[in-house]
């Protein structure tokens, strides 16, 4: 990835891989399927996002259903669901983002896209995460 993004650049790649994996899900195809469909390629963050999240969904929602109490992941908005994939991600494979960063932009997407309530819940979800997936 180039270190020339701008940081709205990457809150707008982190905005498109939520709306892949949305794609993906809504269409029940794989979030690798909804990149390859896309007319114009998608910026190498947006890819990695996705594919990331692809790649490493079963240990990413264990964790999430872990700290998500008193909330199955059946049970959670599927945006919801995507944009703590997407940080738990983020947290456990981009270290050199820092913790605050990942947080604000995953709260910032929940509350944009999903339920009033989601910002706090996304928020609580993913902070509770950064001390297992954040190493040091």
């Amino acid at each position: 990835m180039s270190a020339m993004m701008r940081p709205d650049e990457r809150s707008d790649a982190r905005e498109r891989a939520l709306y892949l994996l949305y794609e993906a899900h809504s269409k029940a195809i794989s979030p690798r399927d909804a990149l390859s469909l896309q007319v114009l390629e998608p910026d190498e963050l947006t890819q990695l996002l996705v594919t990331g999240v692809d790649a490493n969904v079963e240990r990413l929602d264990a964790v999430i259903a872990s700290k998500a109490k008193g909330w199955s992941l059946a049970r959670m908005p599927v945006l919801d669901l995507n944009v703590l994939r997407i940080g738990a991600f983020e947290l456990a494979e981009r270290p050199e983002v820092p913790v605050a960063v990942v947080l604000d932009e995953a709260v910032e997407l929940a509350k944009r896209f999903s339920t009033d309530d989601s910002g706090k819940f996304v928020n609580g979800v993913l902070s509770a995460l950064v001390s297992e997936l954040r190493a040091g």
